[in-house]
């Protein structure tokens, strides 16, 4: 069950590999999750340490009257990958000139989990070409 999802993501990037990663979220983080509050635009992932961390998503209070003084909704969060593919992604963006980011956030047996893609900025020009191809799809859909 999906419960945010970056939309806007695949029009601005192209998605070469996408990978699957456990969350690390304090339990009123999850229940906001699961009303499906929050945010990923603007979001990224980036690898410290030997470590993946997801920054800049938006995650609101979900009882804001409980919630603790010092909770901020735009805390970096570590996200929980195996360290051989925290290397390759290192690895391939840096050689490839790569970024990672967000595609959306789900629950998977009653977990939370963050899809993360390498991607690649699109130029102009391949914008338009996918602006072209999603037209011509959409009238060969509307003549059938």
């Amino acid at each position: 069950m999906k419960l945010v999802e970056n939309k806007k993501l695949r029009m601005t990037y192209d998605v070469i590999d996408t990978y699957q990663a456990g969350m690390e979220l304090e339990g009123h983080e999850v229940k906001s999750l699961r009303n499906k509050l929050g945010s990923l635009d603007g979001s990224k992932v980036i690898i410290r340490g030997g470590e993946a961390f997801l920054v800049g998503s938006y995650i609101p209070p979900y009882q804001p009257a409980n919630t603790p003084k010092s909770y901020d909704e735009h805390r970096t969060r570590r996200l929980l990958l195996k360290k051989d593919e925290i290397a390759k992604l290192a690895n391939e963006e840096e050689k490839r000139d790569l970024t990672l980011h967000p595609i959306s956030l789900y629950i998977k047996n009653n977990l939370v989990k963050c899809e993360v893609a390498l991607c690649k900025k699109l130029q102009k020009h391949d914008k338009r070409e996918n602006i072209k191809n999603d037209i011509s799809r959409r009238e060969l859909r509307e003549s059938n």
